[in-house]
């Protein structure tokens, strides 16, 4: 490639450092579809023969079949994925080949393919993310009815519903969609035709590759499209997110596996064993993914930092862009899968989640609230009122349930034994059907409205 400028080779470190093959192959899907658009186009405005666009499209088909065959041999030495699919098409149809590189710069070229890459990513994780909402809200309707302890800095709070717990995680990966839906629209602009960096003397139609290749429109200005990359970073961001949201779920996960929650258990399938102590069943899905989180938000930190002094436009520092882009989308692809698996799999235990949903005075606010509610206790005051009487059961170490209406009354003189049914956690989750709320009702509501935002269309 270089035997025109440059009368020796390159030193064999430099073809080391410099050679993208060994990565950058995952993008011969996208660099012969956009290559064939490009042929097309060439043919179209007439600035290279019919006849040589025929022979280009049915060598980059054969090409393509050779890859997606194993049958293809890449060369180090011909650097990237653009200059080995370039150089086997010359050696099936010879001279030809050559007119597919005109109009046209392995910067744009590149741009266009990593685009399409990425585009295809953020599809299969949309996908992806749809099932994982799938299967919470499965579960969430199963659990509509199952009591938890809520918490609030890992402390019993409020009781809540399971399924209520596991459909805020629907909202936050349904954010997470809308993240990625959004990064699809803004990156979905073709740079082919850019060329090196000012654009082309020649005819081209920049609209008809467009349309080709399914992007929105040509970008606007020649520079952009090729130093570009704030679609990669804005997926990984996006992908990091996700990443934060799966690694709570995890961490969930892998806390009420423990013997000191048992709120739920994992099968074979998603456990492992200990090599020493026979009785172990080790959450290792949840784990993995709690730990693969790092990962994503380490490929967003490297490319923002290969980014953040690069001058206009295109720098070979931007070779550095895919791999972790790449792992970015794997990473994620393979945490979702996890996650999916683990939340279809999970069994709740009911009675243990009863059994700490109603410790620690979990309805002590639903105490000051029948004060404020039965008595016109201002709110502060039943907050008051409340506390001492919490501070009295602790003294007894007895429930709310169990403290003598006479002793409730000595506190506060207005309380009845009507009381007593707004301090059990049943009462306690049926009370809260504010819209959001986690009354049983509540839930399942939430849960067609789920399906019809997430699941439908």
């Amino acid at each position: 490639m270089w035997g025109g400028r440059y009368a020796q080779g390159p030193a064999a470190i430099m073809e080391a450092i410099n050679a993208s093959i060994g990565f950058d192959r995952k993008l011969y899907r996208q660099d012969i579809a956009a290559s064939k658009a490009h042929c097309a186009m060439l043919v179209q405005q007439k600035i290279i023969a019919a006849k040589d666009g025929a022979a280009i499209a049915k060598g980059l088909d054969v090409i393509l079949a050779e890859i997606d065959g194993g049958r293809f041999e890449f060369s180090t030495a011909l650097e990237d994925i653009h200059m080995n699919v370039e150089a086997r098409l010359a050696e099936r149809i010879g001279e030809a080949a050559g007119r597919l590189h005109t109009a046209r710069s392995r910067n744009d070229q590149v741009a266009t393919d990593f685009r399409l890459w990425v585009r295809d990513a953020l599809d299969r994780s949309e996908v992806q993310l749809q099932a994982l909402q799938a299967a919470l809200i499965a579960r969430a309707e199963e659990y509509a009815d199952t009591v938890m302890p809520g918490f609030t800095h890992l402390q019993t709070a409020q009781p809540v519903t399971f399924g209520h717990h596991l459909l805020a995680y629907v909202e936050m990966f349904g954010r997470d969609r809308s993240r990625l839906a959004d990064c699809r629209q803004r990156m979905n602009e073709n740079p082919l035709g850019a060329a090196a960096l000012a654009g082309t003397p020649y005819a081209i139609d920049r609209h008809m590759t467009a349309k080709a290749l399914a992007f929105d429109r040509p970008m606007e200005n020649s520079l952009d499209a090729v130093s570009d990359r704030d679609f990669a970073l804005e997926f990984m961001s996006a992908a990091a997110i996700c990443g934060v949201h799966l690694s709570r779920l995890a961490e969930e996960i892998v806390l009420w596996c423990s013997a000191p929650f048992r709120f739920v258990a994992l099968s074979d399938a998603f456990t492992t064993g200990s090599s020493i102590m026979p009785q172990k069943r080790n959450p290792d899905a949840a784990e993995l993914v709690r730990a693969k989180s790092g990962r994503l938000f380490g490929t967003l930190m490297s490319l923002l930092t290969v980014m953040k002094g690069l001058p206009l436009t295109y720098s070979k520092d931007m070779q550095e862009d895919k791999e972790p882009t790449f792992e970015a989308a794997e990473t994620l692809e393979l945490a979702l899968a996890a996650m999916t698996g683990m939340v279809l799999d999970l069994t709740a235990d009911a009675k243990r989640m009863r059994e700490v949903a109603g410790a620690d005075y979990s309805t002590a606010t639903d105490l000051a609230d029948w004060l404020v509610r039965e008595l016109g206790l201002p709110f502060r005051k039943a907050h008051h009122v409340t506390g001492k009487l919490v501070s009295l059961a602790a003294e007894r170490k007895v429930p709310l349930t169990d403290l003598p209406l006479a002793q409730m009354q000595q506190v506060e003189p207005g309380i009845t034994k009507a009381v007593f049914k707004a301090l059990t956690v049943e009462a306690s989750v049926n009370a809260r059907r504010s819209y959001g709320g986690t009354a049983p009702a509540n839930v399942r509501s939430a849960v067609g409205r789920a399906r019809k935002r997430f699941l439908r269309g």
